[in-house]
C-alpha cells in the first residue's frame, strides 16, 4: 500500500476514535449532572474544567510534536482520553469525576491538535483538499456514540459500562493505527530550516481564529447543553436528549462527506459563508421550537452549517504555513478551547437566568458573525505540496 494512503487511512481511524469518544462523554452531560445532583452554575463551572485543561493539553502537544512528531504524542494522548471518559462513567463522587475531566480535557486538546496536524501532512502530501473527509469520519463516530448512549439508556446501563464498552475497542483501533502514521521526517517539510524562522502575521490568521471560537461557542452550546435543553425546555423523554447532539452530527458528517469537492468546486471562502447563514438559521429553530421535532431539526441545520468551518479553519491555517512547522494550527486550534470556553460558560449562564431557549440566542448572533469572517478563508490558487513546491488549483 502507498505511504500516503497509509498514513491517510490510519489518520481516519484516529479522527474516528476522537469523535467517539468526546459524543460518548458529552451526550450524557445530563445523566451525569443527575448522578451527582449537580446544579445548573455547578455543571457549568465542571464543563468549563475540559476546555481549559485541553488549551493546556493543546500547548504541550505543540512543544512535544514540534520536536518528537505528532505520531509520538498521539500514541499516549488518545488511549488517556479513551481511559478518562471511562473514568468518568464509574466516578462515584464529584472529586471523582473532576480529575477525570481533567485528565479527559488533556487528552482531548494533545488528540485535537495532533490529529489535525497529521491531516494537514496528509492534505500537504495529496496536494488537495481532504481535510473534510477527516471530520466526516469524527462525525459518523459522534453518531454511533450518540447512538449508543441513547440504546444504552433504553437498556437500564449505568454510566460506566456505557462507557466502558466503547472505550475499550477505541483504545484497540487507536493503537492499530498509530503506526502507519506519518512520522516526523515526513510530517515536517524541510524547507522550514531554508527559510528560517516561520512567521505568520495575526492579520492574516486571526479570521481563522475568530471563525473557530465562533464556531465552537455553538458546537459546546449543542455538545454541553443539547442534552439539558431536551430535558428542562422541552421536559421531553430521557431516550429522546441524546438526539440533540446525534441530529447535529448526523447532519454534520453528511455535510462532510462531499465537503471536499465543495471546496473544490466553490472555493472555502464561499462555503464557509454559507455554511455560517445555514447555522444561524438553525439556530433561530431552536430558540423559536414548540416541540422536539422542530428541535431536532433545528440541530440538524445547524449542523449543516458548522460541519464546514472546522476543517476549513485547519485547511486554511495550513495554507499560511507551507513549512508544515505546525505554528498556524496550534494558534487555530486555542481558539477552538476559548469558543468552547465562552460558549459554556455564556450558554450556561444565560441558561441559568433566562432558561435554555433563549440561552441560544446567542450562538445564533455569532454563527451570523462567521458569514463576515469568510473572506479571510480564501485560499491561495495552488496548495503546498510536502516538497515545498506549489501544486493543484484550489479556489
Amino acid at each position: 500500500m502507498p505511504r500516503d494512503r497509509q498514513a491517510r487511512l490510519a489518520t481516519f481511524a484516529v479522527f474516528f476514535v476522537q469523535g467517539l469518544t468526546f459524543s460518548t462523554l458529552l451526550t450524557q452531560v445530563a445523566a451525569m449532572q443527575n448522578k451527582h445532583g449537580l446544579g445548573e452554575g455547578e455543571l457549568t463551572l465542571l464543563l468549563l474544567v475540559v476546555p481549559v485543561i485541553a488549551g493546556v493539553g493543546s500547548v504541550v502537544a505543540g512543544q512535544v510534536a514540534a520536536r518528537w512528531g505528532s505520531r509520538f504524542m498521539l500514541l499516549y494522548v488518545q488511549p488517556l482520553a479513551c481511559a478518562a471518559v471511562a473514568l468518568s462513567g464509574w466516578a462515584a463522587s464529584v472529586p471523582v469525576l473532576v480529575a477525570a475531566l481533567v485528565l479527559f480535557g488533556l487528552g482531548l486538546g494533545g488528540v485535537d491538535a495532533g490529529m489535525n496536524m497529521q491531516g494537514t501532512a496528509v492534505e500537504r502530501r495529496y496536494a488537495r483538499p481532504v481535510m473534510t473527509g477527516f471530520h466526516a469520519l469524527w462525525s459518523l463516530a459522534a453518531v454511533v456514540g450518540a447512538a449508543w448512549a441513547s440504546n444504552a439508556t433504553g437498556l437500564g446501563l449505568g454510566l460506566g459500562p456505557t462507557f466502558t464498552i466503547v472505550m475499550v475497542p477505541a483504545v484497540v483501533i487507536s493503537l492499530a493505527a498509530n503506526r502507519w502514521l506519518f512520522g516526523p521526517s515526513e510530517e515536517h517539510v524541510e524547507t522550514a530550516a531554508e527559510t528560517g524562522p516561520v512567521t505568520i502575521p495575526w492579520a492574516s490568521i486571526l479570521p481563522l481564529c475568530l471563525a473557530m471560537a465562533f464556531l465552537y461557542v455553538g458546537d459546546a452550546s449543542v455538545s454541553n447543553f443539547g442534552s439539558v435543553y431536551f430535558d428542562q425546555a422541552l421536559t421531553a423523554e430521557a431516550w429522546l436528549a441524546p438526539w440533540a447532539l446525534g441530529a447535529y452530527q448526523a447532519t454534520t458528517f453528511i455535510v462532510r462527506v462531499g465537503g471536499d469537492a465543495a471546496v473544490s468546486r466553490f472555493g472555502p471562502a464561499t462555503i464557509v459563508r454559507v455554511g455560517g447563514v445555514v447555522a444561524a438559521l438553525g439556530f433561530l429553530l431552536i430558540v423559536v421550537a414548540p416541540n422536539e421535532a422542530v428541535a431536532i431539526a433545528g440541530f440538524a441545520l445547524t449542523g449543516v452549517g458548522l460541519s464546514v468551518v472546522a476543517p476549513q479553519s485547519f485547511s486554511a491555517a495550513g495554507r499560511l504555513d507551507p513549512a508544515g512547522t505546525g505554528v498556524a494550527i496550534a494558534r487555530v486550534n486555542m481558539f477552538n478551547y476559548v469558543g468552547f470556553i465562552v460558549g459554556a460558560a455564556l450558554v450556561g449562564g444565560i441558561g441559568d437566568a433566562a432558561g435554555f431557549q433563549a440561552a441560544f440566542v446567542a450562538p445564533l448572533v455569532l454563527a451570523a458573525g462567521i458569514v463576515v469572517l469568510a473572506r479571510g478563508f480564501a485560499s491561495p490558487a495552488r496548495l503546498p505540496r510536502a516538497d515545498g513546491q506549489a501544486t493543484g488549483r484550489n479556489r
